[in-house]
């Protein structure tokens, strides 16, 4: 429940629309509904500006339906990241209005088109091998009402086909680049424009990557001032940092 269902709800009680025991019920388990499984968090969108989210890796089929079910009768928009075929697959039988993703591995079951957000978010990724990073990132902002432009195969090995982006570079609000490898995408973007950056490391790249701690090392002591970076192959916290800024400039 967001703010502006929450105050639908109480309107229609105010109106006679509803009675109190419906409104009670309604609130009875508007923090969490306890399912065995899982403890659904309703409130969530109330505390942070947008619904719970659920990773998928380490869950079962079973448990999945099981909360993406509770979430959908409540009327809330679904997305679910980390989702192998398999899951995907049996998500869509349950859910046939939903949409998986198999290169980002993510599930969205929308109940209602999100709220536009003010800004454009631009996701921009060095090599075609860190496009499902990146794409869980386009993923997760447009679930969250943003307006997201991607760029793809724009790494330094090949500097000019980032550079005859500028004009998408600078238009953007916020730009999340994604990057295995040594990792140093972001700190040319960063560079180049005055918008936060946040920068993702993906796990790409051969032994001495070490499963993306290299990129990670290089992105934090980036020396374009200001990079934000998150956690290895973290497209979702990278799109959620991205939507908390948004929403506190549109404040």
């Amino acid at each position: 429940m967001n703010p502006d269902e929450l105050k639908k709800l109480l309107q229609a009680f105010r109106n006679g629309e509803v009675d109190e025991a419906d409104v009670i019920g309604r609130l009875r388990t508007l923090p969490f509904e306890d399912i065995g499984i899982a403890h659904v968090d309703h409130h969530r969108s109330l505390r942070q500006g947008a619904p719970e989210v659920i990773f998928g890796a380490g869950k079962t089929i079973e448990q999945l339906q099981a909360i993406i079910a509770t979430m959908a009768a409540r009327g809330s928009n679904v997305l679910a990241t980390r989702l192998d075929s398999d899951k995907g697959q049996a998500l869509l039988d349950r859910f046939p209005g939903g949409e998986f993703d198999p290169l980002a591995g993510t599930f969205c079951l929308t109940a209602k088109t999100p709220e536009a957000c003010e800004g454009t978010l631009l996701v921009a990724c060095a090599g075609t091998s860190d496009l499902p990073v990146a794409r869980e990132a386009a993923v997760t902002a447009r679930m969250f009402g943003h307006r997201v432009e991607e760029l793809t195969d724009v790494g330094v090995a090949g500097i000019h086909r980032l550079l005859s982006r500028g004009d998408t570079l600078r238009s953007a609000d916020v730009i999340i680049v994604v990057a295995g490898m040594e990792g140093a995408l972001p700190s040319v973007v960063g560079g180049l424009v005055s918008v936060p950056v946040i920068a993702v490391p993906t796990s790409v790249g051969y032994g001495a990557a070490f499963g993306g701690i290299a990129a990670l090392l290089g992105m934090l002591n980036s020396c374009a001032g200001g990079v934000t970076v998150v956690n290895i192959d973290n497209g979702f916290g990278a799109a959620f940092a991205a939507h908390r800024i948004l929403q506190g400039r549109a404040r």
